[in-house]
């Protein structure tokens, strides 16, 4: 699969909007402090660290890792480029890992070979939070190209998510609600940008169609619900 660089690029994921409510949500899931150890698996931009860093300003910088180096990563965290399973096998420790919109890059087997490395990784009382895109009536708006491969993708993370129950004991369950409200203009520019992973393998010819399909079935503004679902494991 080609790499995916733009899903927290001028997307509503990068918004300051979305990412106040996002740590609004983690702070019902985690207390956090200054002396707490953070690592985000995919972290992208490092958006959200970012944002913690200058809220909570911890002693070590939270550390966010990714497979792509962004030239506009957030200077005020710890990055490296480098792959989850070679970088948990160092075994450090971490209050919380989080692990966001990334489990779809996994096969199961080294979906398994994570978890176990990121349980182990916890210190005591440390959590897990996985977010994934809820697999059931998605209401991200698709062409139908698009709108197909974004049901398979979520066919299979229905797969991985029961590997991750079976796998972590003690998991509870939440979702995290976005109002996402963008313009048509700025939406069909996140299409052509691939903001999403079902889009990367779509031919030019399919993207353009679909383009068209969205110019005919929205209006000028673009209004739906962006649904995340939570899993919180803790040591």
């Amino acid at each position: 699969m080609k790499q995916l660089k733009n899903w927290d690029n001028k997307t509503w994921l990068s918004s300051k909007s979305y990412i106040s409510q996002f740590i609004k949500f983690l702070k019902t899931k985690i207390n956090l402090n200054k002396n707490s150890k953070i690592l985000d698996i995919g972290c992208g931009r490092a958006n959200i660290i970012s944002a913690l860093q200058k809220k909570y300003k911890f002693k070590d910088k939270p550390i966010g890792i990714d497979v792509v180096a962004n030239k506009d990563v957030k200077k005020n965290i710890v990055f490296k480029k480098i792959d989850a399973l070679k970088y948990l096998k160092k075994q450090e420790k971490y209050d919380l890992i989080l692990i966001k919109q990334t489990i779809h890059f996994f096969s199961k087997t080294n979906l398994k070979r994570l978890l176990n490395l990121a349980k182990n990784s916890l210190n005591s009382k440390g959590k897990i939070l996985i977010f994934s895109l809820k697999t059931k009536n998605s209401k991200i708006p698709c062409f139908k190209k698009m709108r197909k491969n974004l049901e398979k993708s979520l066919k299979r993370d229905e797969a991985l998510l029961k590997l991750i129950k079976k796998n972590l004991n003690e998991i509870s369950y939440t979702n995290f609600n976005f109002k996402v409200k963008i313009t048509k203009q700025k939406y069909i520019k996140m299409i052509k940008n691939r903001y999403i992973s079902c889009l990367l393998n779509v031919s030019r010819k399919d993207l353009v169609d679909g383009i068209g399909e969205i110019n005919l079935k929205y209006k000028k503004k673009i209004q739906f619900l962006d649904t995340l679902l939570c899993i919180s494991f803790r040591k």
